[in-house]
């Protein structure tokens, strides 16, 4: 249940108006189906979407959970960096989600897998086959897929207790001082903006990153980044904290006069135990040729 307080300035603004500026990750046409369905209530009773609001009611919200999506083969390419009877490492490409969501019944990594693999772990669900963890649509790079149930928990469990590495690979705005750093600033969703995420609060789930300046440039900078946690948005939150957004990010970063058109933010290397053999693996993803581009473009090659 989510319980929401009007105010005074609300007044004459209509209810799903009201609810979609203050649940923006929620559609509006979700939103109006939950009014009409009754799972909005305005001072405990039923209203429509057009209603208009006085200021200081009390407006309660019960969410519908979406039905559960279901995934289909797609012929797709897939670019596999490591494989064995347990786990897959992918080259995922900027652009492509990795899993079917909210906007993305198609096209995505999971469709593609589903095409070229017959067998995948199913503790995900039917909406996301293998995928033990993910990266945002406009990064790239490597992501791990499980082939077994056993070898998902097995590798959720090195993710919990942050014994996979990961490096990653990024451009960020303006010139960064300092050789090394962390940042170990929590992390939880903007109270304010709910599509972001913050670390400006102090509260939320820890958070830890390190850095590394490959090399400077006039006005950008290179960086090496050792990701220890997972957090949504970690990387992007936390460089932009430090004033250096990630080249390409406009949610974080300003905008760009020359759109990259993706984050300069790619996955680069990941260390891992393989569940199958007990081995410890390394998988890289070369830069991609678009961010080489970019860097040349910048005289950071």
């Amino acid at each position: 249940m989510i319980n929401l307080q009007t105010a005074p300035s609300d007044a004459g603004t209509r209810l799903d108006h009201y609810l979609q500026s203050r649940l923006p990750q929620y559609s509006r046409s979700r939103l109006q189906q939950w009014i009409k369905a009754g799972r909005v209530t305005v001072d405990d009773a039923p209203a429509k979407p057009s209603a208009l609001l006085k200021g200081q009611e009390r407006i309660a919200v019960a969410p519908e959970a979406p039905p559960r999506l279901h995934a289909t083969p797609e012929d797709l390419p897939v670019e596999v960096l490591y494989s064995d009877a347990s786990v897959l490492a992918v080259n995922k490409p900027a652009g492509m989600v990795v899993h079917l969501g909210a906007g993305h019944h198609s096209g995505t990594l999971v469709n593609a897998l589903l095409h070229h693999f017959e067998h995948l772990s199913e503790v995900g669900g039917t909406d996301r086959p293998g995928i033990v963890h993910r990266l945002d649509k406009l990064t790239s790079g490597i992501v791990l897929v499980a082939r077994t149930d056993a070898a998902h928990r097995a590798l959720a469990r090195q993710f919990a207790e942050r014994t996979v590495k990961k490096i990653y690979l990024a451009l960020v705005h303006g010139v960064v001082k300092q050789d090394h750093g962390r940042i170990s600033a929590p992390i939880e969703r903007d109270p304010v903006h709910r599509m972001r995420m913050t670390c400006r609060t102090g509260r939320g789930r820890a958070a830890f990153t390190d850095y590394t300046v490959l090399r400077r440039g006039k006005a950008h900078t290179y960086l090496s980044v050792d990701l220890h946690t997972g957090r949504t948005h970690q990387i992007r939150v936390h460089m932009a904290s430090l004033g250096h957004p990630i080249a390409g990010d406009d949610v974080y970063g300003p905008k760009e006069r020359e759109p990259l058109g993706r984050y300069f933010l790619h996955a680069h290397r990941v260390k891992f135990t393989s569940p199958a053999s007990g081995e410890v693996v390394t998988v890289e993803a070369p830069l991609p040729a678009d961010l080489a581009q970019v860097l040349c473009r910048f005289g950071l090659e």
